[in-house]
């Protein structure tokens, strides 16, 4: 595999832990893996797909296989880091050097790759369809530019919308909210834009 600068950047700036991500970037550079950079860390990929990432942390040196759920984990050295959020991510900590004993890490990175190869993997769950309010609803109805305004955002920003609306708890609470956002709509500004 070639390197790839943006990673020995990376590396570069980690100080306490270069040592330990060089020797976990060689083990990944050992097979046919690509590297590159996404979210500001070295990921390694097949087929454009993300199979494994590396970083540094304040206390540890971590490897997470993207799709780690279907590995095998024998030696029991995977972690959920967030159980009950994280479906298919599972990490590998390491403080020292020599707690990386690269023929192993080589053997679960290979059966990553291979897990990847055929086609194992956890796709994100799709969003239920929201519940638009009826104060929102009747607004949009009665004034086609506002409903045709509002179908524009991503439904990121619709979503905050439709809370900003429904978590009011009185009807007039409400319907005062939906004038108050309808000029924004209008406009293309989003509810929190201004924060952003």
């Amino acid at each position: 595999m070639e390197k790839n600068k943006s990673v020995d950047e990376f590396i570069a700036k980690k100080g306490n832990w270069r040592k330990q991500l060089e020797v976990i970037r060689s083990i990944m550079l050992s097979t046919d893996m690509q590297e590159t950079i996404k979210w500001g860390v070295p990921v390694y990929t097949v087929d454009g797909k993300n199979v494994v990432g590396i970083g540094a942390f304040k206390s540890y040196v971590g490897i997470w296989f993207y799709q780690g759920v279907f590995l095998k984990d024998h030696h029991k050295k995977l972690i959920n880091a967030q159980e009950g959020k994280t479906k298919g991510l599972r990490q590998w900590r390491f403080t020292l050097k020599d707690e990386i004993d690269q023929n192993l890490v080589l053997r679960y990175v290979e059966e990553a790759i291979q897990n990847q190869k055929e086609g194992k993997e956890i796709k994100p769950e799709k969003s239920k369809a929201l519940e638009i309010p009826s104060e929102l609803s009747s607004a949009l109805t009665e004034n086609n530019t506002l409903k045709q305004s509002f179908e524009q955002f991503t439904p990121f920003k619709q979503k905050e919308f439709i809370e900003y609306i429904a978590t009011a708890k009185r009807e007039a609470t409400r319907l005062s909210r939906v004038e108050k956002i309808m000029p924004m709509i209008l406009n293309g500004i989003g509810l929190n834009d201004k924060y952003r």
